[in-house]
């Protein structure tokens, strides 16, 4: 059967502001882009966004059951941001998305791992372990990785909000321009799951 008859595939992006699109309408939000995105190259699937702003990886984690309803396949995990700006500890951090992980995939579903990095200003010390976070998963659990969400977005003039933290529309564009391909991998393993 043609992959384009088929169901579509069924991601939940799983986030905080970032993910819910906080300060746009919701056409513009990062999952309704990249549904577009992967609709325009072919990809048959459906995004739902679960993104809920300020959420920290500790209410991520309380709501993940509830967030990620049945016959979800796969998930875009997106946290982190809340808990470095608030100082959580990083082993903290890690504990929170790694329980978030093992829920996800005791359901068997496919998990790709959005990374976040600390502020310089919070010191060395933090940075350098808030940072590992995502690698140190992305690699004990293999699974997909994008190693920091807002590659090539934070920083740059025009692509936030006058916040300084929450992308614009055109900022959104380049998040996903630049998730694209691990989205894509995310995708192939859904299909060669149903597959084999």
């Amino acid at each position: 059967m043609p992959v384009r008859a088929e169901l579509p595939i069924q991601i939940v992006a799983l986030g905080d502001s970032l993910t819910a699109g906080h300060g746009l309408l919701a056409q513009d939000s990062y999952p309704s882009k990249l549904q577009a995105a992967l609709r325009a190259r072919g990809y048959n699937v459906t995004i739902a966004n679960a993104g809920v702003s300020g959420d920290t990886t500790a209410q991520g984690l309380a709501r993940v059951d509830w967030s990620v309803p049945q016959g979800t396949q796969a998930v875009i995990v997106e946290f982190g941001a809340n808990d470095m700006l608030r100082g959580v500890p990083p082993a903290t951090v890690k504990h929170n998305l790694e329980a978030i992980i093992q829920k996800l995939r005791t359901r068997h579903i496919e998990v790709m791992l959005a990374g976040m990095y600390a502020t310089r200003s919070l010191g060395k010390d933090y940075y350098t372990a808030f940072d590992a976070i995502y690698r140190d998963l992305a690699h004990k659990y293999g699974l997909v990785f994008m190693p920091f969400f807002l590659e090539g977005v934070v920083g740059v003039q025009g692509l936030n909000q006058p916040d300084g933290i929450h992308p614009t529309a055109a900022g959104i564009e380049i998040v996903v321009k630049k998730s694209l391909p691990a989205v894509e991998a995310l995708i192939h393993r859904v299909r060669n799951r149903k597959s084999s």
